[in-house]
């Protein structure tokens, strides 16, 4: 009826423009995934992957900074070239990518090192939000740009499945006083720091979700890797939610994201295997708040670290977390979830940011520069060759028992042990002549009782005369331990600790026995 009045000639060149289309695009147009766009950072050194869809048998040709390669498309209609490794450049150049009589261009595409971001609020925590309560942050927010960082943010609804991304909703952008507000304080933060001590492109592609368990972002099939976890997947599956909280190491299920796999399925899935230099984790708050089973989280990191390397194709890929800083005294789940994230640095290729001096009275601290450059260290010292720099504060390493007297003794030692205080975003300041402070030891029955505690060497020395025999120590396990004073002379603070598991509350007196069974 509509094309009845419309003249001859403009209904034959709106049925050849469809033939022309056809002629390339056929049942399945040619598509870029939508993690690659405009502004672009492309990681540099290293093999990298261009994926999209076409026509079965279709041939796609990928031109980037003089390289040209081809990918034919497979019976499912799935392509993948891959462009050598380049070296870094900040000089934006098109990526293109067609086939017969179709192209698709990306502008301004550049080279350097590229990082995954995820997490709950804190790791989504916005510069307006941090600006509101740190002037600091209000200043870094609103500098001129000084360093080539791009930064992609990645946020569509949970899913069941694979979700491809909408590319109307993905959009890479070049980081500026315009930009930068809305986008995660912790990423941008992390990224200037490397971009400043680099000197190259940086890119963060950022997926996190407040509120949200881990176990959402865990592919569904690691829970079947482990014993431990294998009932989380099958009573989430049968949606058996209140046996699922009543779990040993179970989770709250408050909304579908929560369940295993769902936010991997659409917000980490999709963007795989784009090349990626490693990936920052902070989250863990919604796996230890009231009601909330921390045990068993490090089989949870296990797993979520596995299953990311898996999907991006890179099974040592570096994997750096933030451990969770002080909150409340009574926030017993933070304290286990810490020394249950400590404890995963066993998987290799893994790094701790301990923040449990920034302390603060909201469940999101303002001050994510600390938060961000502590993350920073870990490739800097790791991957970079910044052999100056220490990646992390003292890591408990042993206790040995001397009679009445505990030694302990610390790896990342950087320089040597020292009593200090931080206020603030200066380094801390180190204060020799005063105690250091929540130290405690345990006897056979658990009970932990303070305890004096000074440096000797490169070891902590702790005694209580309440405990004549002691068995075990702890440092800094409360939810919010005011003036935790034990770093390194590199300004980092060392990470709390408990030398027996088992002797550790993690539930208030009532839900949980201390020492466990």
């Amino acid at each position: 009826m509509l094309a009845s009045g419309l003249p001859r000639t403009l209904i034959l060149l709106f049925s050849l423009s469809i033939v022309s289309s056809l002629n390339c695009r056929g049942e399945r147009a040619l598509s870029v995934a939508a993690v690659f766009g405009d502004h672009a950072v492309l990681q540099r050194g290293v093999q990298v992957p261009i994926w999209g869809t076409a026509n079965a048998g279709r041939q796609i040709d990928v031109e980037f900074a003089s390289q040209r390669r081809t990918a034919v498309a497979d019976k499912g209609g799935h392509w993948t070239a891959w462009l050598e490794a380049m070296k870094e450049s900040d000089r934006g150049r098109d990526l293109v990518v067609r086939c017969a009589d179709h192209s698709l261009t990306f502008k301004n595409v550049v080279v350097g090192e590229v990082w995954l971001a995820s997490g709950q609020s804190n790791m989504q925590f916005s510069l307006r939000a941090c600006a509101r309560r740190l002037k600091d942050v209000q200043v870094a927010m609103e500098e001129q740009t000084r360093y080539d960082i791009r930064l992609l943010r990645i946020g569509p609804p949970d899913s069941d499945r694979f979700r491809e991304l909408d590319r109307m909703n993905v959009r890479w952008q070049a980081d500026s006083p315009t930009t930068r507000p809305n986008h995660s304080a912790v990423a941008f933060f992390f990224a200037r720091k490397l971009a400043r001590d680099l000197g190259v492109p940086i890119g963060v592609i950022e997926s996190s979700w407040g509120g949200k368990p881990i176990e959402g972002f865990i592919p569904e099939e690691e829970f079947a890797s482990n014993a431990a976890l294998r009932p989380i997947a099958d009573l989430a599956r049968e949606n058996k939610l209140e046996e699922l909280k009543q779990l040993e190491g179970g989770v709250i299920v408050r909304n579908t994201a929560g369940m295993p796999g769902r936010i991997f399925n659409s917000r980490i899935a999709p963007v795989a295997p784009y090349a990626v230099a490693g990936a920052i984790w902070y989250q863990g708050e919604s796996n230890a708040g009231t009601g909330e089973d921390p045990r068993n989280y490090r089989l949870k990191m296990a797993a979520l670290i596995r299953g990311w390397r898996k999907a991006f194709r890179q099974p040592r890929m570096p994997f750096y977390f933030v451990q969770l800083p002080a909150f409340r005294d009574e926030a017993f789940g933070w304290v286990r979830l810490r020394e249950e994230q400590r404890l995963s640095l066993t998987v290799p290729h893994t790094g701790m940011a301990v923040t449990i001096d920034l302390r603060d009275t909201d469940i999101h601290p303002a001050n994510k520069i600390d938060v961000g450059e502590r993350l920073a260290h870990w490739p800097l010292a790791r991957q970079y060759g910044k052999h100056e720099v220490v990646p992390g504060g003292p890591l408990f390493k042993s206790a040995r028992i001397d009679g009445t007297t505990v030694r302990v003794s610390f790896d990342q030692l950087g320089g040597g042990l020292m009593i200090a205080r931080k206020e603030g975003l200066p380094p801390p300041r180190e204060t020799p002549a005063t105690a250091l402070e929540h130290f405690e030891i345990a006897g056979a029955d658990g009970t932990w009782y303070p305890a004096y505690a000074e440096i000797e060497s490169q070891e902590v020395v702790i005694r209580a005369k309440a405990v004549p025999k002691p068995v075990a120590v702890r440092y800094a396990c409360r939810g919010a331990p005011g003036n935790p004073n034990l770093y390194n002379r590199a300004g980092l603070p060392a990470s709390p600790f408990c030398s027996r598991l088992e002797f550790l509350p993690w539930a208030p007196s009532g839900k949980s026995s201390s020492p466990e069974k």
